[in-house]
């Protein structure tokens, strides 16, 4: 099905809205004294290359210029206008927006007292200022200006904390060296101290008059007595503090049971 040809008209104003392009005119750069008088001006067009501009300490850098519609031929107002300023050294760039009428006249003025927070890190070498436009109904532009020279930026004194940001040496582990074993003879003295006393206590049960006979009504209360050193040792082994409390009690009663029996039977 082709299109009526009503239509074509209206494709073809579509068409060259959508084609057009924003681009600027009546540009200029003047530089201005301490004291207000110009010291330098430059006139620039899209047309024309890139040529330098050097602005002092003291100075104050004023660009003026109208935004117009190349199809339309009418001066208009852009949805959005920025500056662009670039170091090709340094790779470091800065974006600072404009503010542009409804009649397409912009103006901006840059004092380095006070300069604009967009206003990249400056050095000797100069930085290359463009124009960006954009708007909805237009195509999208990029415009080279000049070269812009400025005093190279202060230093930015370091952070009190910066240092730890940085690469930290590789930390190194001291660990204490291991534990010596005394001499074998020094360890058999001390055993030979450890064991006297047992060997004085079993010399001396052969002059006293103790029956070994066991009793009947004491191997209960001696059973109990094992028992709680056996489950001391399974506390080390498997059980938790609470299952120890738990069975010790039960034990402990019946402990205290059969030592009571155990001690009827002396009387």
């Amino acid at each position: 099905m082709k299109p009526s040809s009503a239509l074509y008209p209206l494709v073809l104003a579509l068409a060259s809205v959508c084609s057009a392009k924003l681009s600027f005119k009546s540009g200029s750069a003047v530089v201005n004294a301490k004291d207000g008088s110009p010291s330098q001006s430059l006139k620039f067009d899209p047309s024309q290359g890139t040529k330098p501009l050097r602005v002092a300490q003291d100075e104050t850098l004023k660009l003026q210029f109208t935004v117009f519609d190349d199809a339309e031929k009418r001066d208009v107002q852009p949805h959005q206008t920025f500056l662009r300023f670039y170091d090709e050294k340094t790779d470091e760039e800065g974006i600072v927006p404009i503010k542009v009428g409804r009649d397409g006249k912009a103006r901006f003025s840059m004092n380095l007292r006070k300069p604009p927070v967009g206003l990249p890190p400056t050095t000797f070498d100069p930085l290359h200022v463009s124009l960006i436009l954009g708007s909805f109904r237009h195509e999208g532009a990029v415009y080279d200006l000049f070269d812009l020279s400025l005093p190279p930026s202060a230093s930015t004194p370091p952070h009190p904390e910066e240092s730890s940001f940085h690469v930290q040496p590789e930390i190194a582990h001291t660990f204490r060296p291991d534990q010596k074993s005394p001499p074998k003879f020094i360890s058999l003295v001390f055993a030979g101290l450890v064991l006297s006393p047992w060997a004085v206590l079993l010399g001396l049960l052969r002059y006293l008059p103790i029956s070994l006979q066991p009793d009947t009504k004491t191997l209960p209360f001696l059973a109990c007595l094992a028992s709680f050193e056996g489950l001391l040792f399974w506390y080390w082994v498997d059980l938790y503090l609470g299952q120890v409390l738990m069975y010790g009690a039960a034990l402990g009663l019946a402990t205290a049971i059969a030592g009571k029996r155990a001690l009827s039977s002396f009387n």
